[in-house]
C-alpha cells in the first residue's frame, strides 16, 4: 500500500480507492500492474487480501477466476466501451472493478 503513514489499512483502501475511467487504468495494463476484480467481489475485501499477503484467498479467487490480469481482449472492449471502473492502488497492483452503466 502507498505511503507508511501510521494509518489503518482500512484508512488507506479508502483514501487510495476512486472511480476512474480507462485512459487512468491504461498504463497499469501496459505494465502488468493491473488486476481485474469481478463484480460479485467485495473490492475492499480483495484489497485487504493483497495488502495482508492473503495467498490463500488470493490463490482461490485466482483460481475461480473472480480477479484476473486482463489480456489485450479486455483492454479492447474497455477501450471501445469506454468503461469506468472503481480501482483501489495495492502496490505493486492496481485493483479495478468494473462500474455499473447507469442508463
Amino acid at each position: 500500500m502507498l505511503g507508511e503513514d501510521g494509518t489503518s489499512q482500512e484508512d488507506k483502501v479508502a483514501k487510495y480507492t476512486g472511480d476512474v475511467d480507462w485512459e487512468y487504468l491504461k498504463p497499469h495494463f501496459k505494465t502488468g500492474s493491473m488486476i481485474y476484480v469481478d463484480p460479485t467481489l467485495e473490492l475492499k475485501e480483495v484489497a485487504q487480501a493483497f495488502i495482508t499477503d492473503d495467498k490463500e484467498k488470493v490463490a482461490t479467487w485466482m483460481k475461480k477466476a473472480d480477479i484476473v490480469k486482463p489480456g489485450p481482449q479486455h483492454a479492447e472492449w474497455w477501450e471501445y466501451d469506454k468503461s469506468r471502473f472503481t480501482a483501489v492502488v495495492c502496490t505493486p497492483f492496481v485493483l479495478a472493478q468494473p462500474l455499473k452503466k447507469t442508463e
